[in-house]
């Protein structure tokens, strides 16, 4: 199927919406009372397992074309667009299951009191940064990937070239900074 002449502009979008809305309602809604039936505590160390992967093939899509090597570099990047898709579906699952984890809960009753904001310190300014700064760019990455592949595949490679230089250091900030939240929260996971 040819994408040339094809205007993808309103599906994207509606992924665009759909996508973030999606993950805001997990956050809302009563979580069920369903058994998973895996161990969904390792969940989110996979997602910094999948962050990490697609952090080292935009890296390597970045080589692969500053040297010429086109087919290299679409494959890299179909790879962590394939992660990134699992790590959605991934991270979805694991937010539809479980209640979120509170940065600083050291004795995970699902309150951050007093003492543990004093033990935690000014570090949770960073974590929330990083946080917030991720989420946000998160939901601006989705259309900016969207359109990007779609220039790739439409052979238009200035436009191509030009978006791309917007995306790759926001997706490859969003990959690296969902690492560092992981390994940051990572030890308030009950």
């Amino acid at each position: 199927m040819s994408l040339k002449n094809k205007n993808l502009n309103i599906p994207i979008a509606i992924v665009s919406i759909v996508i973030p809305v999606l993950v805001a309602v997990l956050f809302i809604i009563p979580k069920p009372d369903i058994e998973a039936g895996f161990d969904v505590k390792l969940m989110p160390f996979f997602h910094a397992v999948l962050n990490s992967a697609t952090a080292v093939l935009l890296v390597a899509s970045l080589v692969f074309i500053k040297n010429g090597r086109r087919r290299a570099h679409k494959w890299a990047n179909l790879s962590a667009v394939a992660l990134s898709v699992l790590f959605l579906l991934s991270y979805v699952t694991y937010h539809f299951l479980t209640e979120s984890t509170k940065f600083g809960d050291i004795d995970h009753n699902g309150i951050v009191d007093a003492a543990e904001l004093g033990m935690i310190g000014g570090v949770r300014y960073v974590y929330y940064f990083l946080l917030l700064t991720h989420i946000l760019l998160a939901v601006i990455i989705v259309p900016l990937v969207l359109f990007t592949l779609l220039r790739a595949f439409q052979d238009d490679n200035v436009r191509h070239r030009r978006i791309a230089r917007i995306t790759w250091p926001i997706w490859f900030y969003v990959a690296v900074t969902g690492v560092i939240v992981y390994i940051m929260i990572s030890p308030y996971y009950s």
